[in-house]
């Protein structure tokens, strides 16, 4: 049962074999058998890289299937379409076209199941390029956000400036006036006279200006405080809302820049077993004796 299934995998005529010998027939039962786990192998390989864009297994097996089936029926024509000939250089050349079409399906098959190999370093790397795009992330949110909050800043520190400056005047004032009764500066005479009252009548108008300079300021201060709470939770959000997206940063094409971040050599012997693979139906017909069969077939 096996081994005619094997056959039917081969694309050999049945009822032309079945006249030949057990060797011939043990050929083709290899050819089949090639083709048919190679087909296994493309089912793995999609059902394993669907699954990384959709996330659930059913689409990715039903396609996987699909996938496999036109891998199995591509490798199949492949082989059974190559013809022995009486020149090795005629059936060199009809081989040729059969590889290049081998070398691509062992490519395609190839990468996904070295995506799955080396999934555990590909997640390491794919660790490290997340925690790159969320400093480059923060990074291009607080600088969207930087002239905004820079210009609050300068605001805050104009407000504060001159409310000081105003302090120092009064402050200054009043060390005027007292030094004026004191005797110590100004007239040098002590007592409240009229240079007394001068100087106390304009501390007293400087304190009355920096009573309602410090209301105004107070306001302002808390209106801009106030504006930058808001544009620092807006960029908190900013920030948290590519947290998602980066974390997502794991589907088939992130993996396969991975992966080509990763040492070449090991990938390129996985590509070339499958090559050696795919090829090797080919390459048994080609290099194989023309045997009965194909003498039955002509």
């Amino acid at each position: 049962m096996l081994k005619r299934f094997f056959i039917l995998c081969s694309g050999a005529d049945r009822q032309l074999l079945d006249t030949c010998s057990e060797g011939e027939q043990t050929k083709y039962v290899g050819i089949g058998a090639t083709v048919f786990f190679t087909a296994v192998m493309a089912f793995l390989a999609a059902t394993y890289a669907l699954f990384t864009v959709f996330d659930s297994i059913y689409p990715a097996v039903i396609f996987g299937l699909v996938w496999a089936s036109l891998i199995f029926n591509l490798d199949r024509y492949i082989v059974s379409t190559l013809k022995k000939r009486d020149s090795f250089t005629n059936e060199v050349l009809q081989a040729v076209p059969r590889l290049v079409l081998a070398l691509i399906i062992a490519v395609v098959i190839s990468k996904p199941l070295e995506i799955k190999i080396f999934e555990k370093e590909i997640d390491a790397v794919l660790l490290s390029e997340q925690n790159k795009l969320a400093l480059q992330n923060k990074k291009e949110v607080q600088t969207y956000f930087a002239a905004n909050l820079q210009d609050i800043k300068s605001e805050t520190d104009s407000l504060k400036a001159q409310l000081a400056a105003k302090e120092k005047e009064v402050n200054d004032l009043y060390s005027t006036y007292i030094a004026e009764a004191e005797g110590t500066k100004g007239t040098l005479k002590i007592g409240k006279g009229p240079v007394f009252k001068e100087k106390i009548a304009k501390h007293n108008t400087a304190k009355s200006e920096l009573d309602s300079l410090r209301k105004i300021t107070a306001a302002k201060l808390a209106t801009l405080n106030e504006n930058k709470q808001k544009l620092e939770t807006e960029q908190e959000s900013k920030i948290a809302q590519g947290k998602p997206i980066i974390n997502k940063y794991d589907g088939l094409m992130a993996r396969i820049r991975a992966l080509n971040d990763l040492p070449a050599l090991p990938s390129l012997f996985i590509m070339l077993l499958f090559l050696c693979v795919e090829t090797a139906p080919i390459l048994a017909k080609l290099l194989a004796p023309k045997g009965t069969y194909d003498y039955l077939l002509e």
